[in-house]
């Protein structure tokens, strides 16, 4: 049986929390590599889910 447990690490007790997890034999901890917005995109160019754009494109698209 897997239990998935959010921590918001920000406040004292849950870093506490979460160093006391680490210590656990049965507890295995998985942390994203990035924050969600890079691994939506890291997911989307696995899938293919990207557009092709020319270097020109893409400057006028960041800078309008």
């Amino acid at each position: 049986m897997e239990i998935t447990i959010r921590i918001d690490k920000r406040s004292k007790q849950a870093k506490v929390f979460y160093e006391y997890l680490k210590t656990l034999p049965f507890v295995q901890l998985e942390e994203p590599r990035y924050i969600k917005d890079t691994e939506k995109a890291i997911k989307e160019v696995k899938l293919r889910k990207t557009t092709k754009t020319t270097l020109e494109d893409f400057r006028e698209d960041l800078y309008s």
